[in-house]
């Protein structure tokens, strides 16, 4: 006879009380843990938010910018020696005894030789140079007195946006208490005012400040990234395919898929080294052009974007692929009829975020020369822009942030600013391709 055991009161008491208290532990860590994400995620908005504060901050004043009139007399004489109107003739026009003049008259009480100098130089050095171009843009100039503006000096510039301090003794600061005087003459007449600083937009690299531009990079930049989509889509998803859908699955096919992968985590500069060895070492192609650029961010693009295309054609569901083969399709026509056009959507996510991280890459660049200070931007995309000298806009950015002039920093901080308004708009269409192309099965 078997003897059943009664469990008592008193154990069945402590049991429950055993599992109330594992359970309360058990809520207490998954609490604890919950902090903890929630304290990680609030850290990195902290340092988003003081990155991107610090950024804009230094940066956002480099979009206006200080200019100041000048009352100007293009005379026929001096601004068009041949007196033909023409571009050759403009360019051997003196047009800096015109801006001098221009000078003189609005400050008649200067005199002696160096304050007449130093007056000058609260105008920009290429003060002249834009007379010039204005004059062979609009020729019926020649003749006339106009009210020009023009702009000032980065160090006018940095007082009249604050970053000087007028209050600091003169040895302490890069202008005089009598050149602060002329300023403030100009200021009482109207003859200062802060403007949209068109030219960082549409000017090259210069040694001023004030002159400095970003088209030349940008144009650099979106020449390069050319080169790179033509090589690395193509390329990338052929190779994807091959390897998802037709490659049989032996040791050999193995060891290419293991280097991919490896590839994708290998430093950026390696590649730039590979592309400086046999694109201009073996192939003695164009230094510091966008043709060579892309192609060794291509290199280093390549792996990333195969790895994404075959994650999306790995994530079409088999099914599609056995109807197309019931239905009498060749392997082929069931992968581009079917297979292809639903992974596209996270094909051209992984391109798309493959390019941004190709658009930010500096290091790889600068061992192939593209380092070059570069003023006038290359031709077209079929002008021969493609082996043209060349820059990117990170590389500006590493080169600005090297200059000692303090308006460069704020020059540096606009650039990154319009750097990072390209990566968000570019990851941003990923995530909307993504959520609008997406397939859930």
């Amino acid at each position: 006879m078997t003897d059943i055991t009664v469990e008592r009161p008193a154990d069945q008491t402590e049991r429950a009380e055993r599992s109330a208290r594992l359970l309360k532990k058990r809520h207490a860590s998954e609490f604890r843990f919950k902090l903890y994400g929630v304290f990680a995620i609030l850290v990195a908005l902290v340092v988003l938010v003081s990155l991107l504060t610090t950024i804009i901050s230094g940066g956002y004043s480099a979009f206006y910018q200080t200019e100041m009139q000048l009352e100007v007399t293009f005379t026929p004489e001096k601004v068009d020696p041949k007196g033909d109107q023409s571009e050759a003739s403009f360019k051997k026009g003196n047009f800096l005894s015109v801006f001098k003049e221009a000078v003189q008259k609005t400050f008649p009480d200067v005199t002696g030789r160096r304050d007449k100098k130093a007056v000058r130089a609260l105008y920009s050095p290429g003060s002249y140079l834009i007379l010039r171009e204005m004059v062979m843009e609009d020729p019926s100039l020649v003749g006339k007195t106009v009210k020009v503006w023009l702009p000032a000096d980065d160090v006018v510039d940095m007082l009249n946006k604050g970053f000087i301090d007028r209050n600091l003794p003169e040895t302490d600061r890069p202008i005089s208490d009598k050149e602060i005087a002329w300023i403030e003459k100009l200021e009482k007449a109207g003859h200062v005012e802060m403007a949209f600083n068109s030219r960082f937009f549409t000017n090259g690299n210069s040694r001023e400040p004030e002159l400095a531009g970003i088209w030349a990079a940008l144009k650099g930049s979106f020449l390069t990234m050319v080169v790179t989509l033509s090589l690395t889509f193509p390329v990338g998803v052929a190779a994807a395919i091959y390897l998802e859908e037709f490659a049989p699955k032996n040791p050999f096919t193995d060891l290419i898929e293991v280097n991919i992968n490896n590839l994708a985590a290998v430093p950026s500069i390696v590649f730039g080294l590979l592309g400086l060895a046999v694109f201009l070492g073996m192939f003695n192609m164009p230094r510091s052009s966008p043709l060579v650029g892309g192609m060794v961010l291509a290199l280093m693009t390549l792996p990333t974007i195969i790895i994404a295309a075959r994650a999306s054609l790995k994530a079409v569901p088999p099914s599609i692929r056995e109807a197309a083969l019931g239905m009498g399709a060749s392997r082929w026509q069931a992968v581009s009829h079917h297979v292809l056009p639903l992974a596209m959507p996270g094909i051209l996510t992984g391109t798309i975020i493959g390019m941004a991280q190709a658009l930010g890459e500096t290091a790889p660049l600068l061992m192939i020369g593209m380092v070059a200070f570069i003023v006038d931007p290359p031709g077209g995309l079929f002008s021969g822009g493609l082996t043209d000298a060349a820059t990117v806009l990170p590389v500006q950015i590493f080169l600005w942030s090297d200059m000692p002039e303090r308006a460069f920093v704020e020059k540096t901080n606009a650039a990154i600013i319009v750097l990072l308004s390209f990566l968000v708009v570019m990851n941003l269409l990923a995530i909307v391709l993504r959520k609008k192309f997406e397939r859930r099965w």
